[in-house]
């Protein structure tokens, strides 16, 4: 109760204090900065988010948006191939960018008095990359390599993979970030060209500056850096919508690995009016209730007490540009099958969706999701990060506080709600991943955003 009391506390002057240090502007050419002053420290973090991820791909293209991620590496007319990434060491800098499914972001963290250097090179290769057929062809090696690495040879990276593709009829989510092997092997320079052209415009992106600034200085050099970039004509989006489920889906993997492991993954929608929602903020203190601490009920019921799972977890993310999922994850104890842990999981559901939850375990999920908020303030590059997301998936940046409020509002009928409508079979793909024999393959880890070049 005292944590909960002291996050509560910490927290009531944060939304108004975090305001007051958040500026923006959008610069002629639509370029939208945002700046957050933060001075604890003598540097400063350069954030580019172009919203243009792998979900903005067409069919027999994918792969591309994080194939150009790599390809903004190499160089421009006036930066040799190479020289970007120097430039940023030599300035006691580090770099990199990453390529989810809702955007593209590149990034840089250096000291203070090095932001020109950062905003000359990053709006320098906004319009100005210059790249041959025969590097292009270089750098999808190197992908179809990651690809390998990643998601080929990691077990439940693949179960995840083939899981998003059985679950996704219609929405682009069906189809991994780092492209099919396939598409990779027929893409061409023309195409990264075309996504270029077609997405990499000042009216496209948000540029986030975090750290040791004064925001009318920040607004001064990007409009000497990036104010001179003319803006593009946008194509228009296709709002893609996923028709309900029409029963359970289920499919099983076979791939090299030690163990079993079963994921069950329900269709929920995602956060589109801040204030008026109320079905995402219920389904994130839902999958607190159940997962988030020793305390949880997963890891408290099947874990430690009925010994049928050695790890099991909950997970829901609100904020994307498209919908969601609700999943629930366990492999199962020694001794003990897929089936069991999926009946075990089964009976946590009915159980809230029986009797609910309790005031204690809201607030000890409430609590844990303000301190939360709390420890993510020490991070200027995750206060950015947090600000660029917003801002790219269409939510705003502002819209942060009133969304902790909301979590705050959830009650248990609204927890035990969601359960009922949402964790249901109609609705519901389960993924089993069937272990196939090692034979001396070696493991390799990753999954979700696709990083860097």
């Amino acid at each position: 109760m005292r944590v909960y009391l002291l996050c509560i506390a910490l927290l009531a002057g944060l939304p108004a204090a975090a305001d007051a240090e958040v500026f923006e502007r959008t610069l002629a050419n639509g370029l939208k900065v945002v700046v957050k002053e933060d001075h604890r420290a003598p540097v400063v973090v350069q954030q580019i988010w172009y919203k243009a991820g792998s979900m903005d791909e067409i069919t027999g293209k994918t792969g591309i948006a994080h194939v150009l991620e790599h390809m903004m590496f190499k160089g421009t007319k006036t930066v040799p191939m190479g020289e970007f990434s120097k430039r940023i060491a030599a300035a006691g800098g580090r770099e990199n960018a990453f390529t989810s499914s809702d955007y593209t972001a590149y990034f840089q963290q250096l000291h203070k008095s090095k932001l020109p250097l950062a905003m000359k090179l990053e709006a320098d290769r906004m319009r100005n990359l210059n790249f041959s057929a025969a590097e292009f062809a270089k750098e999808v090696n190197v992908v179809k390599e990651e690809r390998r690495m990643r998601t080929d040879d990691d077990p439940q990276s693949l179960l995840y993979e083939k899981m998003m593709a059985t679950l996704y009829q219609e929405h682009p989510y069906q189809h991994p970030v780092i492209g099919w092997m396939s598409d990779l092997d027929a893409l061409k320079a023309g195409d990264a060209w075309a996504w270029y052209e077609r997405w990499y415009a000042p009216n496209n992106a948000t540029l986030v500056i975090a750290g040791d600034v004064k925001a009318d200085e920040v607004f001064a050099l990007a409009q000497r850096y990036y104010g001179k970039i003319r803006k593009s004509v946008l194509p228009e989006r296709r709002y893609f919508t996923e028709p309900q489920q029409a029963g359970i889906k289920r499919l099983v993997v076979k791939a090299p690995a030690e163990l079993p492991q079963l994921v069950m993954a329900y269709h929920t929608p995602t956060i589109r009016n801040p204030e008026q929602d109320w079905q995402p903020y219920a389904l994130d203190v839902l999958a607190g209730v159940l997962d988030g601490n020793e305390s949880a009920r997963l890891n408290k019921h099947l874990v430690r007490e009925q010994q049928i799972a050695s790890s099991a977890g909950a997970g829901y993310e609100s904020t994307s540009r498209g919908p969601s999922l609700f999943t629930l994850e366990a492999t199962p104890s020694e001794g003990k099958t897929v089936a069991d842990v999926e009946a075990a999981l089964r009976q946590e559901i009915a159980l809230l969706v029986k009797e609910g939850v309790s005031g204690d375990e809201l607030k000890r999920v409430k609590a844990q999701v303000m301190a939360g908020e709390v420890f993510k303030r020490d991070s200027l590059f995750y206060q950015a990060m947090q600000i660029g997301q917003m801002e790219s998936i269409g939510l705003g940046h502002r819209a942060v506080p009133l969304m902790l409020e909301k979590l705050q509002a959830v009650t248990a009928e609204q927890v035990q709600q969601v359960a009922k409508e949402f964790l249901q079979d109609d609705n519901l793909t389960v993924a089993v991943l069937d272990p196939q024999p090692l034979s001396g393959k070696t493991k390799h880890q990753g999954k979700g955003m696709t990083h860097g070049h």
